[in-house]
């Protein structure tokens, strides 16, 4: 009979791998990786790139898991880690470069066969707005950081966090923004109740 993973709460879990339960601290990365690598991508790292960050964003949690005090959620606390360190990355690569070029109007929603399917995906609705509204929402809605603590990890001013959050979450309405009035929707809805 093989060995069980621990059950219970995050903070139980923690708890258990500040005092050296590795298993306890598997069992955390199997609860929280994919929503950590998730958010690397959305911030715009590559899939082998947010594999490697979260990988490392683990082991920063590891060695600092008795930090962790259960005042907030373990999966936000572990993406404000592996947040910082992609930020820290592109800033060192100087591949990333935080300007706001795109001031494009909001995506106009499209009326073609596939278009309410396209609207419901966020990572594709996020592809379309520019890298500084996409790594400002990607960090206040997914990686729980307030607006001042974007601010200062980006070393850009508040409003200007402030502006990419709000023009981010108004494309982002309008692009996940189920059709209104369709002709093919009503026939289609028309089509099943008879």
């Amino acid at each position: 009979m093989g060995v069980r993973p621990p059950t219970g709460h995050d903070v139980e879990l923690a708890a258990l791998a500040a005092v050296g339960d590795r298993q306890a601290f598997g069992e955390l990365v199997r609860r929280h990786g994919s929503a950590v690598r998730g958010l690397l991508r959305r911030l715009g790292a590559d899939p082998a790139t947010a594999d490697d960050i979260a990988q490392d964003a683990f082991l920063v949690g590891f060695e600092q898991i008795a930090d962790y005090r259960g005042e907030g959620a373990f999966g936000g606390w572990i993406k404000k880690t592996a947040a910082r360190l992609y930020l820290r990355k592109v800033k060192r690569d100087s591949r990333f470069v935080l300007t706001d070029t795109a001031r494009d109007e909001a995506p106009v929603a499209s009326d073609s066969p596939g278009a309410a399917a396209d609207r419901m995906d966020l990572d594709e609705a996020l592809k379309g707005l520019s890298k500084a509204e996409r790594l400002c929402v990607s960090l206040c809605y997914g990686a729980d950081l307030s607006h001042a603590e974007a601010a200062e990890v980006l070393n850009i001013p508040l409003g200007t966090v402030k502006s990419h959050v709000k023009r981010g979450l108004d494309k982002l309405r309008v692009r996940m923004a189920p059709p209104s009035g369709s002709v093919s929707n009503d026939s289609a809805r028309r089509e099943n109740l008879g």
